[in-house]
């Protein structure tokens, strides 16, 4: 069975999580999308890289979705959230790139 690549899991979480809490106006259902996808590529960063890759890329990925905020005060909602999706995505391939 084809695995999905952890980075498209990553940028998926900050996409879903503000798409979800847009989308139905409330924003703890739209963490709890963020929060579940973060769980799933917490648990694939470690077991692909280890426990410091899992613990710094968890680190950008509560980053990336604090700083998708100020951000989108300059460029907008969508765009912001895209654009630390990417980063993260990027630095989540970057790290676990190696893993076969």
């Amino acid at each position: 069975m084809a695995r999905i690549p952890v980075a498209a899991v990553a940028a998926a979480g900050l996409v879903g999580g503000y798409g979800v809490a847009r989308w139905t106006k409330k924003r703890p259902l739209g963490g709890v999308a963020l929060v579940a996808a973060g769980a799933v590529a917490a648990r694939e960063w470690r077991e692909r890289s280890g426990n410091l890759a899992a613990a710094g890329l968890s680190a950008a990925y509560v980053a990336a979705f604090a700083g998708s905020h100020p951000l989108a005060k300059k460029v907008g909602a969508w765009p912001a959230v895209f654009s630390v999706a990417g980063g993260m995505a990027l630095a989540s391939w970057m790290v676990t790139r190696r893993e076969g």
